[in-house]
């Protein structure tokens, strides 16, 4: 995939032309690169819940806003913020850091870990979102996967494409970098490391590998 000029800095992909509301959100980390936030993001919430307003109920490292709905079952582990209007279904599982924005849903029985997912964003159940950053008026349907691991590879190392180019980020962890208003299809699987610019879609049963094995 090769990305639009505007979408790119030096070679250097940005998350800001990806997501919009993040410099809103995160201005502090609008120069970050995308698969460095993830892995840092318990620290990053944990500084960020001391400034919310009394609107958000704190439950040591867990801040919920007083209008989010959250079902029975629901277990939220580690450092996470969840926004005014948002929704979690039962048996959903977050974990290691999780920003949920303002009027987002994540449905039954789906497991969030270590991810941005912007305002009015959607994962409809028994979805995988795993050390990835996800815009708003995202739709993942039901069974979809961002999968962040190379488990059946020798060389665990992720890459990413930039201009064309097949580059490291120095990391094994690192799930997917998914632009405002994309479709992501039922039992689709996002490969790590993959970049989607806002408005793509995905179909159906896709593997999406941008880069495969060298």
């Amino acid at each position: 995939m090769t990305f639009p000029l505007n979408f790119m800095s030096d070679n250097i992909i940005q998350v800001t032309p990806f997501l919009q509301q993040f410099p809103e959100l995160f201005p502090d980390l609008v120069h970050e690169l995308p698969w460095n936030i993830p892995g840092n993001l318990e620290a990053i919430l944990r500084t960020r819940i001391k400034d919310l307003s009394d609107d958000y109920h704190v439950h040591g490292d867990v801040a919920i806003h007083r209008t989010a709905r959250i079902e029975d079952h629901v277990t939220l582990k580690g450092a996470m913020i969840i926004s005014a209007g948002s929704f979690i279904g039962a048996h959903a599982y977050l974990r290691g850091g999780v920003f949920l924005g303002e009027n987002s849903g994540i449905g039954p029985g789906c497991e969030v870990k270590s991810s941005l997912i912007m305002n009015k964003s959607a994962l409809a159940h028994f979805n995988f979102i795993g050390d990835s950053l996800v815009g708003s008026m995202v739709n993942f349907e039901a069974g979809s996967i961002t999968a962040n691991h190379f488990n059946e590879r020798v060389d665990k190392t992720i890459y990413v494409l930039i201009n064309g180019k097949r580059t490291s980020i120095q990391a094994t962890k690192f799930g997917a970098m998914v632009g405002d208003h994309c479709k992501i299809g039922a039992n689709a699987v996002l490969s790590p490391g993959t970049i989607l610019v806002p408005q793509s879609i995905v179909a159906r049963l896709t593997l999406v590998e941008q880069c495969g094995p060298e």
